[in-house]
């Protein structure tokens, strides 16, 4: 891409976005949309995990039109977000927000925007669980985990958290159907593979079955009583 093509693209980009926070501004601003008006982060918070099921969704599907869709549907959490905390004493705009993730990105990227050099990407993960600690200064590996995310991958992250601190932390041993899943997770994520994703393809395959069975049964006749 040539550096005219590069800034073409990156004044649309900033034209889109610019006119998609005005939008947001004008929904939620007096005059605008009672709906909008009435939300809080509360309130929205189901519909960003609804999005980002969707926009998941739509990723597994190899959906390149929905992923579009979706991605915008994202997005708007994003600005929606950001607008309320605007209006919030202490609060920040969309601007800090990208500004914030800017500025992360290239702490985190040293061989990018810094002098550091990397072979791999696995040195590249190293320097940024690093600099990830360094900032954080947690001083426990389930610092900063989301305890609500679903439980399968709950576990896999405690798991990849704990080896990473070289925390020895025996796997759960009794027979309850948690701690065989939990172990499972565990077996999971030491092998490479995502538990959660591994279970998921399998849940489609499954609903796929189900759907194939389905289709093969013979049509129901409905009849009209007195027929």
């Amino acid at each position: 891409m040539t550096e005219a093509s590069t800034g073409a693209l990156a004044e649309a980009a900033g034209a889109a976005l610019l006119r998609a926070v005005a939008t947001m501004d004008r929904l939620r601003s007096p005059g605008g949309c009672p709906w909008d008006a009435e939300q809080t982060h509360r309130s929205l918070a189901p519909y960003l995990i609804e999005e980002a099921y969707e926009t998941l969704d739509a990723i597994e599907t190899d959906d390149l039109a929905g992923l579009r869709e979706e991605l915008g549907d994202l997005l708007l959490q994003v600005l929606f977000h950001a607008r309320l905390a605007e209006e919030e004493a202490g609060g920040f705009s969309i601007v800090d927000v990208a500004g914030d993730l800017v500025a992360k990105l290239e702490r985190r990227h040293p061989h990018v925007f810094g002098d550091v050099d990397v072979a791999s990407a696995a040195e590249v993960n190293a320097n940024w669980d690093a600099i990830k600690q360094r900032e954080k200064q947690r001083s426990s590996a389930t610092e900063g985990i989301a305890l609500g995310q679903p439980a399968l991958a709950l576990a896999a992250k405690l798991v990849s958290r704990s080896g990473k601190a070289g925390t020895d932390v025996a796997l759960p041993d009794g027979g309850s159907v948690g701690d065989r899943l939990f172990v499972l997770a565990a077996e999971a994520v030491r092998s490479g593979i995502d538990p959660e994703l591994a279970l998921r393809h399998t849940a489609r395959r499954y609903a796929e079955a189900i759907r194939t069975v389905e289709a093969s049964r013979p049509a129901k006749i409905e009849t009209v009583p007195g027929e």
